[in-house]
């Protein structure tokens, strides 16, 4: 399942805006009948779980790194005295 072949604004969207849309998704699975679209809404929730999870790493990603950038001038004032 590549992240291509979903909607491009999905790349666009926050982390929360893409978490609002896959609950939509959710309730609208969990109220159809017919098996057949479920099929296809529940192969397009995957997708969209892929993409949150790689803008889920990528933000911890960068609050790691902004950490490990504070961290280390906490240090060299702390060296500087």
């Amino acid at each position: 399942m590549k992240d291509k072949n979903l909607p491009n604004n999905y790349n666009t969207l926050s982390l929360e805006d893409l978490t609002t849309e896959a609950n939509k998704m959710i309730d609208e699975l969990e109220n159809q009948k017919d098996l057949e679209n479920s099929l296809e809404n529940y192969q397009k929730l995957l997708k969209l779980n892929l993409v949150i999870e790689k803008k889920f790493q990528k933000n911890i990603k960068e609050i790691s790194e902004k950490t490990k950038e504070k961290i280390f001038k906490i240090s060299q004032k702390k060296n500087a005295k």
